[in-house]
């Protein structure tokens, strides 16, 4: 019965969200409460709730404050020097505008969020392909496959669902994927260059020789709230040797990232906006991504504290696992990475990861798999997740670049699908996670 009422749980919770009918945040809340409710668990579960919110606690607050502290950055400028770089060295050949999209991309992309990367690449990038009258469906192909191998960093969405539902440290995580993260990188550069090539044998361009562009071709890159006051070109230098400082930390440090975003952030806020006014606008301007963002992962430790209270999640790991034959249970690792790949595009990332994962990686411990290595697994979908029709800022994507949802889907498809398989066989000849256990 605890297993039926189990998969009850996350079958109506991904129904809910899937049609839309509550927000993620809401039925992360809702749902656990009402089936644990039924389940007979009125007595302890507000204990089961704190338990879950104190585990994430520590990833909620490091998200709130990562989206803060580069959020400054972007307002400040710290890209723009780059985006206009890239613009300059790039116009006049496809292959080397192709190029430059890739690296602005995954540069720009550094923050986790999409939104913010689609808005200032596109803005730098969007009239010089029309002006070069190249397919613009090879310019939203390049991006989205930027984004969604930078995704991986602590900061971003994936891993921090990840880690929230398997109980792993979101750091440890993301440092043993740098390996597979650059081999998609690598495949992403791959990409652009293909579609540069073809392109330049489309429009019949075979030297590499500059085009000037039309003078009142704007390529500025605004600010996230329209005010060109916001930046700070004098303070660039110290911005990036601060955020050099960040990375650097971040990959060989010691300091817990809630406390290194909490102090890279005050750093950056108080010396790019001295006055108390303007930090205070600086803050409203980021708090609704930053507060949506925290308020989903203090929700998702409410599911997950009812999922792990109730001994639901191991009732339904029981299920699994019965179901699972004896000669199919070693593979679960490359199964869990192979059920992510459709998993995130048809269904939220709150959905698979929260809903589906804590399951496949009860039934791989009986395999002897870890929880690490099944959420190193549960990630190689990520780089096709952002062709999803569920993801908000794909259509953001899509809109400004004049370009239709289904065509941008076929296009980039077999790419994505690439980036998927070069992740996956890069984990499995390092060992990340195994093929047979």
């Amino acid at each position: 019965m605890l297993s039926i009422l189990a998969f009850g749980m996350v079958a109506t919770f991904m129904t809910l969200i899937m049609t839309k009918r509550l927000s993620a945040m809401i039925a992360l809340i809702i749902v656990p409460t009402a089936f644990a409710l039924i389940a007979g668990f009125s007595a302890g579960l507000g204990d089961m709730m704190l338990a879950g919110i104190r585990d994430i606690a520590p990833t909620g607050v490091m998200l709130l404050f990562a989206i803060l502290y580069f959020g400054i950055m972007i307002d400040a400028g710290l890209f723009d020097p780059l985006t206009r770089k890239v613009v300059e060295l790039a116009h006049g050949d496809p292959l080397r505008i192709t190029m430059g999209s890739a690296i602005l991309g995954l540069i720009v992309a550094l923050d986790g969020d999409g939104t913010t990367t689609y808005m200032i690449t596109l803005s730098a990038l969007l009239p010089l392909y029309r002006h070069m009258k190249m397919d613009v469906r090879v310019l939203t192909c390049i991006l989205i496959m930027a984004v969604a191998a930078m995704n991986l960093v602590p900061w971003g969405g994936p891993t921090s669902r990840a880690a929230i539902a398997l109980g792993v440290d979101p750091r440890a995580l993301f440092l043993s994927l740098i390996p597979p993260v650059l081999t998609t990188v690598c495949w992403v550069l791959f990409t652009a260059w293909m579609l540069g090539r073809a392109e330049r044998k489309r429009l019949g361009i075979t030297e590499r020789v500059a085009m000037p562009l039309p003078g009142q071709l704007d390529l500025s890159t605004p600010d996230s709230d329209g005010t060109p006051s916001t930046r700070r070109p004098r303070l660039y230098w110290f911005n990036a040797a601060l955020t050099a400082v960040l990375m650097g930390i971040l990959l060989f440090g010691d300091v817990p990232l809630q406390v290194l975003f909490m102090v890279a952030f005050a750093i950056a806020a108080m010396v790019n906006y001295p006055q108390v006014e303007m930090q205070r606008q600086r803050v409203a301007a980021h708090a609704s991504n930053a507060l949506a963002t925290a308020g989903l992962v203090f929700a998702a430790g409410i599911f997950t504290g009812v999922l792990s209270g109730t001994k639901m999640v191991d009732a339904m790991a029981n299920t699994v696992t019965g179901i699972i034959p004896d000669a199919l249970g070693p593979y679960m690792a490359p199964i869990t990475a192979l059920v992510s790949i459709p998993f995130t595009v048809l269904i939220s990332n709150d959905a698979f990861y929260f809903g589906m994962l804590p399951v496949l990686s009860h039934s791989a411990e009986y395999y002897g798999i870890t929880t690490m290595e099944i959420a190193r697994a549960s990630l190689v979908g990520q780089q096709i997740h952002l062709l999803s029709p569920l993801v908000a800022s794909t259509y953001l994507l899509v809109a400004t670049a004049g370009v239709e949802l289904g065509d941008h889907q076929r296009f980039t498809m077999k790419w994505a699908l690439g980036a998927c398989a070069v992740f996956m066989i890069t984990c499995l000849l390092l060992g990340l996670f195994p093929w047979y256990a």
